[in-house]
C-alpha cells in the first residue's frame, strides 16, 4: 500500500510563481514578504494602525463617514407621518368583538 503513494504524479506548471516583494503601505513604510503578487500596496500596516500607535485616528475608505453622516443628517430633517389615535377615548372602546358588532349594526 505504500508503493501507491509514490506512484502519484503531480501536475507541472498548474502552480504561480513565488516572488519576493516589497508592500508598500500609504504611510510610506515598507517590508519584505513573499507572494505570488508582483507589487503590493496597502492602507494600513503595523507601523500606522491605531492598534499598534496606540493613536487614536479615523481610517475611512471611500468616504464611508461621510455617507453616514449625510444619512443621518437627511433622517433628521425629514419628517415621519406619524399615526393618528383615535379620538375616541379608551373606556368608550368596545371591549369585546361582540361589543364591536352591535356597534356596527347601530351605526
Amino acid at each position: 500500500m505504500s508503493n501507491l503513494c509514490y506512484n502519484i504524479q503531480v501536475m507541472k506548471n498548474i502552480h504561480p510563481q513565488y516572488h519576493r516583494v516589497t508592500v508598500t503601505c500609504s504611510c510610506g513604510a515598507t517590508f519584505e514578504t513573499g507572494s505570488t503578487l508582483e507589487e503590493i500596496h496597502v492602507d494600513v500596516c503595523s507601523q500606522c494602525h491605531p492598534f499598534f500607535t496606540g493613536e487614536m485616528k479615523f481610517v475611512d475608505t471611500m468616504g464611508r463617514i461621510e455617507k453616514f453622516q449625510l444619512k443621518r443628517k437627511q433622517a433628521k430633517s425629514s419628517t415621519k407621518k406619524k399615526k393618528k389615535k383615535d379620538n375616541q377615548p379608551v373606556n368608550q372602546r368596545p371591549k369585546t368583538l361582540k361589543e364591536m358588532l352591535q356597534a356596527t349594526k347601530l351605526n
